[in-house]
């Protein structure tokens, strides 16, 4: 029953927050995401024990053979942290920001919250693909009415991907289905033994669905865009939590359901991430935009995730599925840092910044911090999981992962460049008025420091989640056949 909370909770409380206005959707919206966190403990607790108890099957659509088919394993209930964890930092740091029409703004905010829980849940490929689209709908609107003056066209290119990708995947699902006895269930379309012919070419329908949510190169253009044009909370969503949704994809559907294609084209999905991370942190190093630097960042860091899910040992996937939950953490203080600058100085062109560590410090220390866990520093929640998918990528091909390696010292050029030109200098007209961090902001960031450090010093939760819980399966199901 938790599993299903775990959906019907941000769900109806959506819905009842469009009838909602002004303070009462933030506070509102807030309680709904802490009371899914709470859910998400007690199922994190329960699986500790009796991780069958947190299975839920029920009929839905009888005449195709779809059911409600939830359930919970390691890689799923890492996710499902990160989401949870996620949105009540997003809507404790824009408690003192006023949207328009703030109950649709917080009602889409939860409904998207809905669909990725959904996604993470599903062990239906239908009921999959239903809260695959119920995450994306939201976010369109989100980024369309509320986004920049640009907001319109490049939300219709983000759509127009996600929703190509998306169809490309249903065609895949459904013919899938039509080699089964009439069934979606992912243990149905694990079991079938699809000709390697079969496999080649569903390959590609999973992979580019996938590879543009993550997003992986040349499926990312999209992203940057976006992320520039969309409100700051709802690139919090796109960047901690989405983009983990094609990861995820690739993990639970396309590796276990036709392993036979994705080893044949495993190389090729490899070399793409990794072009991807060496192009991305290069186009990083030369923005002058703090959004557009961020994200192209975060291209990068997926891309090296991709490339390990791809290496395929039990290495690369643990490292994998610890660092989609540091990343996670990491991009959305970034994010918050830059919503912080944006409000205060109406810029994010690093180019008109400088000198911010002189007239507010702890804005500075943190980002400071936030930054050196994003480029993985020792001691900080970025680097065991980075430091497993290098070791597993190194095991599977040694000269894929050293130029991955190149990543690591582009990303210290381009955040160090970053924290020079925003922290350091003299301060200028612009910069010399603003002011030091508030209530939720600060609240929210110092929770995401602390878990920089506690997961840093001691990752053992999380290595623990991985292998001695959902990795043995997880790994069992991508390396089995």
């Amino acid at each position: 029953m938790l599993t299903v909370l775990l959906i019907l909770i941000p769900l109806v409380t959506g819905l009842i927050t469009f009838g909602l206005s002004g303070r009462g959707a933030k506070v509102f919206s807030l309680i709904s995401s802490l009371a899914t966190l709470a859910v998400t403990l007690a199922a994190w607790a329960q699986f500790r024990t009796a991780p069958e108890a947190l299975r839920f099957t029920a009929e839905w659509i009888p005449q195709l053979g779809s059911q409600i088919n939830l359930g919970l394993d390691g890689l799923s209930l890492m996710l499902v942290l990160l989401t949870t964890i996620s949105f009540p930092l997003i809507f404790t740091t824009v408690l003192s920001r006023n949207y328009e029409r703030s109950g649709a703004f917080y009602g889409l905010m939860l409904l998207s919250q809905a669909g990725m829980l959904g996604v993470f849940l599903s062990y239906d490929a239908l009921l999959f693909y239903v809260f695959w689209e119920l995450a994306l709908i939201p976010v369109y609107f989100l980024c369309s009415m509320w986004g920049g003056e640009k907001a319109i066209p490049v939300t219709f290119k983000f759509f127009v991907y996600t929703f190509a990708g998306s169809l490309l995947m249903l065609v895949g699902i459904i013919y899938i289905y039509f080699q089964t006895e009439g069934s979606f269930s992912w243990q149905t379309f694990t079991s079938l033994h699809l000709s390697n012919d079969e496999q080649s070419w569903l390959f590609w329908l999973f992979f580019v669905a996938f590879a543009i949510k993550m997003p992986v190169f040349p499926f990312h253009t999209w992203q940057p865009d976006t992320y520039e044009q969309s409100p700051t909370p709802v690139t919090m969503v796109l960047s901690g939590v989405m983009v983990k949704m094609g990861l995820f994809g690739v993990m639970r559907w396309l590796k276990p359901v036709l392993p036979a294609g994705a080893d044949m084209w495993q190389e090729a999905a490899i070399l793409l991430s990794v072009i991807g991370i060496i192009y991305a942190s290069c186009i990083a190093i030369m923005q002058s935009d703090l959004k557009k630097l961020i994200a192209y960042s975060s291209i990068a860091h997926i891309g090296l995730m991709s490339a390990a899910i791809f290496a395929g040992n039990e290495q690369s996937l643990a490292g994998v599925q610890v660092q989609m939950f540091n990343h996670g953490i990491n991009i959305i203080g970034l994010w918050i840092i830059i919503e912080v600058i944006e409000q205060r100085l109406g810029t994010k062109n690093m180019q008109q910044l400088g000198g911010i560590a002189s007239v507010a410090p702890a804005l500075s220390i943190l980002l400071v911090i936030v930054s050196l866990a994003n480029i993985a520093l020792p001691l900080t929640n970025g680097f065991i999981g980075e430091f497993l998918m290098f070791s597993g990528l190194f095991q599977h091909n040694v000269w894929f992962a050293a130029v991955s390696a190149i990543a690591i010292i582009l990303a210290a050029v381009y955040m160090l460049r970053m924290l020079q030109k925003v922290l350091f200098g003299e301060t200028n007209a612009l910069t010399a008025t603003t002011t030091d961090l508030k209530g939720g902001e600060m609240l929210a960031l110092v929770c995401i420091t602390a878990m920089i450090f506690v997961l840093g010093v001691y990752p053992k939760p999380l290595l623990e989640l991985v292998s001695g819980t959902g990795i043995e399966n997880t790994v069992a199901a991508l390396t089995g056949r």
